[in-house]
């Protein structure tokens, strides 16, 4: 695993360079295989799990980018998101899907009855694209221009232009594919001027979608499932089961339950996913994020308040509280501000490190119980198996403090990289290495539960200045 290095242009701007990205895939791949001592030869298939929503475009006959892939976190479209939430034309979309609800009782209907854009949807930055580089809007003309999320342009690569793809979990979390249809949304596209002709077929997860080309890896290699990586972790945890929650704590936060048959519109704070579909079986998720979990750890080790990582969980308990600081993360868990800033707040002269490492840590846990009250609240299936992974799900503080506040046990697996473990099950089982998720769930390795063992009474004080300080800072 090896993380791309984002490139900041302008401000609020962030982008990956798609040639970086291509050299650093190939090789993590060549390096794995060596690290086992295997040959490529020996390699039955390969499993692509990547991150979501982070795009680029391309010229569909000489396969040249249009631009560098532009990030889920990028903010360039800020201004566009704010003048279309304003409009009025959104007010009377509302009006005209909230009308066709009431008469339908069609869950179809209800997502689009208060539908509010955000700097996150990749429909508002591929508008931005077609407004604002002149390639791609004439490429797009003659239908020579191709969209794809990361899956799409390393599939693409691999298979040196013959294969143009993605998988039904990518394409549901761009915001641009319809899930209840299964089909781009065309009536989304038409409102903000974006071509359709742009978009790839959508193929199964675990799906044989071609071989990378032999002179890439010596031999050509089958490419046996494509996913999305918070569906990937979902698959990897064998969350195969309605009720089932899967918890990632790393660059950011998402709580994912898995809903079975049943797809469950949007409801502002909670977001409905195809988890995967492999053959007939479809597979909804529902979904729940937060940003900025990860990246504030990060933050404050660069800044010195810690040297390693490990040491946090420590320091937070070597304080009986944080004095009353807290941290406000820079978007809240219904927030859609981009211009958010993160912040400390009730800094005294006794404030140690310790204290401001507590309050970051504080602040993970309590997100996510304001998440898991709204997942409970809005999703009517009882909630079984509580799964987390991800780099903070190492974390002993951040894990015993949710499980008291969400009074639930969670469990944490051996190994915390579950998306890259959910694309080797896919792919295992599209190339008959496996049979079926019962060989899958046998495999699960359990390194810790968390049970709770205080009372949610213990941390209300703390919650509340927490919530009293989020409100604060709002729109600061």
């Amino acid at each position: 695993h090896e993380q791309v290095e984002s490139l900041y242009p302008r401000p609020g701007w962030v982008e990956l360079d798609p040639e970086v990205l291509w050299s650093q895939f190939v090789g993590v791949i060549k390096e794995a295989v060596q690290a086992a001592g295997l040959h490529m030869r020996q390699i039955a298939g390969l499993g692509i799990s990547t991150q979501r929503s982070t795009f680029i475009t391309w010229h569909r006959r000489t396969g040249k980018p249009f631009h560098n892939f532009i990030s889920w976190q990028d903010l360039r479209s800020a201004e566009l998101v704010k003048s279309w939430n304003k409009s009025l034309l959104l007010k009377v979309i509302h009006i005209i899907f909230t009308v066709l609800h009431f008469l339908t009782r069609n869950d179809r209907y209800l997502a689009p009855s208060f539908l509010t854009f955000s700097t996150q949807h990749t429909s508002m930055k591929l508008s931005w694209v077609f407004k604002n580089i002149r390639e791609a809007e004439e490429a797009a003309k003659k239908n020579n221009c191709c969209f794809g999320t990361v899956d799409t342009w390393l599939l693409y690569r691999l298979t040196e232009g013959s294969v143009y793809a993605t998988d039904y979990s990518n394409a549901s979390s761009t915001g641009v594919f319809e899930p209840f249809t299964k089909c781009w949304n065309s009536t989304l596209c038409n409102l903000l001027s974006i071509p359709m002709s742009v978009f790839p077929p959508v193929k199964d997860t675990s799906f044989n979608f071609g071989s990378a080309n032999p002179g890439i890896f010596g031999v050509p290699i089958p490419i046996m499932a494509i996913v999305a990586d918070q569906q990937s972790a979902m698959f990897g945890e064998c969350c195969f089961h309605p009720g089932d929650v899967k918890l990632t704590m790393g660059t950011g936060g998402f709580w994912n339950v898995n809903t079975g048959e049943q797809l469950f519109a949007s409801q502002r704070d909670l977001y409905p996913l195809i988890g995967w579909k492999i053959g007939e079986e479809v597979v909804y998720l529902t979904e729940g994020c937060m940003s900025d979990i990860g990246t504030a750890i990060k933050w404050a080790q660069d800044i010195d308040l810690f040297t390693n990582v490990d040491e946090t969980a420590k320091m937070a308990r070597s304080v009986v509280d944080s004095q009353g600081i807290c941290f406000v993360p820079g978007s809240q868990v219904s927030g859609n501000d981009p211009c958010l800033s993160a912040s400390f707040m009730g800094l005294k002269p006794s404030t140690t490190r310790n204290h401001l490492i507590r309050a970051i840590l504080e602040s993970v846990a309590f997100r996510n119980k304001q998440l898991y009250d709204i997942i409970v609240k809005k999703i009517c299936i009882p909630l079984q198996t509580i799964r987390a992974d991800g780099g903070v799900s190492n974390n002993s503080f951040v894990m015993q403090m949710t499980s008291d506040l969400i009074n639930k046990k969670i469990e944490k697996p051996a190994n915390a990289d579950m998306s890259s473990l959910g694309a080797a099950f896919l792919a295992g089982l599209a190339s008959g290495f496996w049979t079926d998720k019962e060989q899958l769930k046998k495999l699960r390795r359990v390194e810790a539960v968390f049970k709770p063992q205080k009372d949610f009474e213990a941390y209300k004080p703390a919650m509340d200045t927490w919530l009293q300080a989020t409100k604060h800072f709002l729109h600061w």
